[in-house]
């Protein structure tokens, strides 16, 4: 494991960027975009997951789009958890564990029920092919899910 101290590659391509721009922040301004930069990384390589379960289950496996869904959902789910934990967010090690865990799925499971809420709305009222009302979904619950980690999970300087 490494140092706090040390940087990683992605603090290091933003702060490189920021002085590519000569863009002068405040510390703790440049610490919110890196993890902003963090949170798109591991967002999206969740979002992929996320596509190509909801998109197996669907086409191969002829689970109701809903239903697939759903499971696609919690498959990134399990991956998100893991990655932020360990990568995004400073969570704080005085929490309990299985607190923190409890928190990062009520959260996720409200996500999931904004998600489905979405593409059901999306599906129905504007009859979207569902690979579009899940972008549209995923667009809205990226940012819910960004604001209640940060807010719940982050260990408070």
């Amino acid at each position: 494991m490494k140092n706090k101290k040390e940087k990683d590659i992605a603090e290091l391509f933003v702060l490189k960027f920021f002085k590519l721009f000569h863009i002068k922040l405040k510390k703790q301004t440049e610490k919110l975009f890196v993890q902003i930069f963090k949170f798109i990384i591991v967002g999206g390589v969740a979002t992929i997951i996320d596509f190509a379960s909801i998109f197996v289950f669907k086409e191969y496996l002829h689970i109701p789009v809903l239903i697939a869904n759903t499971l696609a959902f919690c498959i990134a789910t399990v991956y998100n958890y893991i990655a932020s934990i360990r990568w995004v967010f400073t969570v704080d090690e005085s929490k309990n564990k299985k607190k923190t865990f409890v928190t990062f799925v009520v959260f996720s499971a409200i996500g999931l029920v904004l998600n489905d809420l979405i593409m059901w709305l999306t599906m129905e009222l504007f009859n979207m092919y569902y690979i579009l009302a899940k972008i549209v979904a995923t667009c809205f619950v990226m940012v819910f899910n960004f604001i209640t980690r940060k807010l719940f999970l982050e260990e408070k300087n």
